[in-house]
């Protein structure tokens, strides 16, 4: 099931009856896609997208069938575990659809791809870096820029005074930029937490915050058009007959 799909289907009662929702939390940005990447990878789930409450706390919201959904929390869960960050995890198998009001449901790049754009950072290695202070990301962000060919596609505020810097670029770019960045950020202030995501699936694409920057609006080819020519003044021909006639009279002569 595609997005789109899952967008349609999601106000019709019949939808709800065999899938569940998956949530786990985490006090960290970079933690909470970190978890999504992996909940997507363990399971065929749909990631519908992130909430962020403040605080620095976000969550990470699936769905799927009900056996997917499971395998997913608990491999997002461990995965956060991993990290420090975890808080909660939630399966509900069979939400009702009146359930949706309080879900963040948003599939932001593929909203734009329908209306003809596409984003040029699509398929990058995703760094993410995140600090607690403005000017620790700020000058994490020059660090990185300056030590590896990467792009700055992107930065996420969560509250608590957290926020995260988000690269694109191959793989081997992007991990050696994130290093730089993160001895940057240690020197200015405070370091939170760190991911490189080598190959981003299509679903955690499409969540992701993205500059405007970024995204190409597609152009329609222009034709050259003929234009005319500027009318010239009309000369009026000679009378050929008569001038037949005075030809012979002067050969006859």
């Amino acid at each position: 099931m595609d997005a789109q799909t899952e967008n349609n289907g999601s106000h019709r009662p019949e939808y709800f009856k065999d899938t569940a929702l998956g949530l786990v939390s985490t006090t960290s940005f970079p933690a909470i896609v970190g978890t999504a990447d992996m909940m997507l990878k363990s399971a065929g789930v749909i990631l519908v997208g992130y909430e962020k409450i403040g605080s620095g706390h976000c969550t990470a919201i699936v769905r799927g069938r009900i056996s997917d959904v499971r395998l997913a929390v608990e491999a997002g869960a461990q995965t956060a575990e991993q990290f420090g960050q975890f808080v909660s995890k939630l399966v509900i198998p069979r939400p009702l659809p009146n359930l949706e009001v309080v879900l963040p449901i948003g599939f932001r790049l593929s909203q734009l791809s329908q209306n003809g754009s596409y984003s040029r950072l699509s398929s990058q290695a995703v760094g993410l870096l995140e600090t607690r202070g403005f000017p620790a990301m700020v000058g994490a962000c020059d660090a990185m820029l300056k030590s590896a060919d990467v792009h700055l596609a992107a930065y996420e505020k969560i509250g608590a005074g957290l926020c995260t810097a988000i690269i694109r670029g191959a793989v081997a770019d992007v991990a050696v930029a994130v290093e730089a960045g993160m001895y940057e950020a240690e020197r200015i202030g405070e370091l939170n937490a760190v991911m490189v995501i080598p190959r981003p699936l299509e679903d955690l694409e499409q969540t992701l915050p993205l500059a405007s920057c970024w995204i190409e609006q597609r152009q329609p080819v222009m034709m050259p058009v003929s234009v005319k020519e500027t009318e010239k003044e009309l000369v009026e021909l000679p009378n050929l007959e008569q001038l037949k006639v005075y030809q012979t009279e002067e050969i006859e002569r």
